[in-house]
């Protein structure tokens, strides 16, 4: 029932602009580390190419994937058919973290909402597309996005901001370090 594919199709394509969210897997080289799965939402991902996706990341309670990437560039993003006909399509690559006041993120963000918060955009070269046939997946309705990160994000000034990316965002649970942290102790 799988299918591979070496790059995104036009269908891919539609079906990726339809879905609301998307979830993104990560794992840090030693064994032991934890493998991360976060779901995304909000108006954040892009389509650069056939063979290059990214999306804008925001400000959260971690910053896991950041911190794999930088360690050994391993990402999948999977779309779940959760409306309309069954699918699941996972995007298998290799993931850039791109931070701001650089020329390659000056070049993406502005195909983005400039949504509270973004910290990094996660870009993703595309190794392999495997779609499968979704058929166990519920039906959900989407309703609209919630706005708690969105109002949470407001509620702070930047030196708030910046504090709290220093004690949640320099590190991921394993004690990797993240570029966002980097950049900020570099200062």
């Amino acid at each position: 029932m799988g299918k591979l594919f070496s790059e995104l199709r036009p269908e891919h394509e539609a079906f990726i602009k339809k879905q609301q969210m998307f979830f993104v897997a990560s794992a840090p080289m030693d064994t032991d580390g934890h493998v991360n799965l976060s779901p995304k939402g909000y108006d954040s991902f892009r389509i650069i190419s056939p063979t290059e996706v990214a999306y804008l990341d925001l400000t959260g309670s971690g910053n896991e994937t950041s911190a794999h990437l930088q360690e050994n560039g391993r990402i999948t993003l999977m779309f779940c058919a959760f409306e309309g006909p069954p699918l699941i399509m996972r995007l298998y690559g290799k993931g850039t973290v791109i931070l701001p006041d650089t020329p390659r993120w000056d070049e993406l963000v502005k195909d983005f909402p400039l949504l509270p918060g973004a910290r990094q955009i996660i870009t993703v070269n595309i190794l392999e597309v495997k779609t499968s046939c979704g058929w166990a997946i519920p039906f959900y309705s989407f309703s609209k996005e919630r706005d708690t990160l969105q109002k949470w994000t407001l509620a702070k000034d930047e030196q708030e901001l910046l504090a709290y990316q220093q004690e949640n965002n320099v590190r991921s649970m394993d004690g990797l370090p993240t570029p966002l942290g980097q950049k900020l102790f570099s200062q």
